[in-house]
C-alpha cells in the first residue's frame, strides 16, 4: 500500500510539465481549427490584393502573363488614368450612383423598419419576403431587371403602353442602374435599422407621449438620436458595398451607352479586359481599395464607439 501511494504521487515539476503539455496541445488544436481560414484568406484575399497593388505600378501586358516580366513604371499608370478623358465622368457617375443609392436605401429601409416595428398579423412573413432581393445573387437580380426594363419587350414598357429606353438612353441608364441597386440594398438597411429600433426602450416613447410630444417630435428627438450609432454603421457599410457594385451594372448596361453608366468598378474592368491595359485597370482598382479601406476604418471606429457607450 505505501508503494502504491508513493507511485500515485507526482512531483511539482511533473505536474507543471503536464500542464504545459496540455496547454501546448490546446494551442496546436486551436491553430489546426483556424489554419484553413487563414489559408483561405491568404490565397483568395491577401495574395490577389498584393498582386493588384504591385500591378498598379507596372507596365503589365498580355506578354507579361507568359514571361512574368513587367517593367516598373512608378506612378505612370495613375497619371494615365487621371488624364483619361473618361475618368472625370466615371468619378461623377460613381458619386451620383453611390449617393443616390445610399440616400434612398436608408430612407426606405428606415420607413420599412419603423413599419415592421409595430405588431400586426404576418409581420414576420412579410419581413422574410422583403429579404429576397438581398439574398438573390446580383447576377440573377440584374438579369431579372434587364427583362423588366427592355425597351421593346420589357414588362414595364408594356405596362406603360409606350417604349422608354431605360437602359439604352444616355439620360436614363445611370438612373435605371441606380434604382435597381436601391431595390437590392433596401432589405439590408431595413434589417439593420430594425435591430436598432428593437434596442430603443418603449418607455421613452410612452413618457414622451405623456408629455404631449407628437409622432414627428418622438421621431426626431428619440428615434433618430438613439439610432445614430446604427445609422453610421449602415451608411458606412452601404457606402463600401455600393462602391464595389459591379454585377448589376455589367448585366444591365455594361457601363454604357457611351459610358453614361460607367462607374469605377466597370471602368477598371474595361481598362483591364477590353483595352488590355492591366496596369491602369489595377490602378483604378487600387483607388477603390484605398477609398474602401478609409471607410472601413470609419466603420470600425463607429462600432467601437457604439460598444463603448453600452
Amino acid at each position: 500500500m505505501p508503494a502504491l501511494v508513493s507511485a500515485r504521487r507526482t512531483t511539482p515539476g511533473a505536474h507543471a510539465a503536464g500542464v504545459r503539455g496540455r496547454t501546448l496541445g490546446a494551442r496546436w488544436a486551436a491553430f489546426a481549427f483556424i489554419a484553413p481560414t487563414c489559408l483561405y484568406v491568404l490565397v483568395f484575399y491577401v495574395y490577389p490584393l498584393a498582386g493588384n497593388l504591385r500591378m498598379g505600378f507596372q507596365d503589365y501586358t498580355v506578354k507579361s502573363f507568359y514571361t512574368g516580366v513587367a517593367p516598373f513604371v512608378g506612378w505612370d499608370n495613375y497619371r494615365a488614368v487621371w488624364q483619361d478623358p473618361a475618368f472625370g465622368g466615371t468619378v461623377l457617375n460613381t458619386v451620383l450612383f453611390t449617393a443616390g443609392s445610399l440616400a434612398v436605401q436608408f430612407a426606405a429601409g428606415l420607413a420599412l423598419a419603423m413599419f415592421f416595428h409595430r405588431r400586426f398579423a404576418l409581420n414576420g412573413v412579410l419581413r422574410s419576403l422583403l429579404l429576397v432581393p438581398w439574398l438573390l445573387p446580383l447576377v440573377v437580380s440584374g438579369t431579372a431587371w434587364r427583362w423588366i426594363l427592355e425597351t421593346d419587350s420589357g414588362v414595364l414598357n408594356q405596362t406603360l403602353g409606350h417604349p422608354v429606353p431605360w437602359l439604352a438612353s444616355t439620360d436614363l441608364a445611370l438612373l435605371s442602374v441606380t434604382l435597381v441597386n436601391i431595390w437590392v440594398g433596401i432589405p439590408f438597411n431595413m434589417v439593420i435599422l430594425y435591430g436598432g429600433l428593437q434596442g430603443i426602450p418603449a418607455q421613452l416613447y410612452e413618457a414622451a407621449g405623456l408629455d404631449g410630444a407628437n409622432a414627428w417630435q418622438r421621431f426626431t428627438r428619440i428615434t433618430l438620436p438613439l439610432l445614430r450609432p446604427v445609422t453610421v454603421v449602415v451608411l458606412t457599410l452601404g457606402l463600401i458595398y455600393t462602391l464595389k457594385v459591379f454585377d448589376v451594372i455589367m448585366v444591365l448596361t455594361q457601363g454604357g451607352p457611351a459610358d453614361s453608366s460607367q462607374t469605377l468598378t466597370t471602368f477598371s474592368y474595361d481598362l483591364s479586359f477590353q483595352q488590355l491595359a492591366f496596369g491602369r485597370g489595377a490602378a483604378v482598382g487600387n483607388i477603390l481599395i484605398v477609398v474602401a479601406v478609409v471607410f472601413a476604418f470609419v466603420y470600425l471606429r463607429a462600432t467601437r464607439d457604439a460598444e463603448g457607450r453600452r
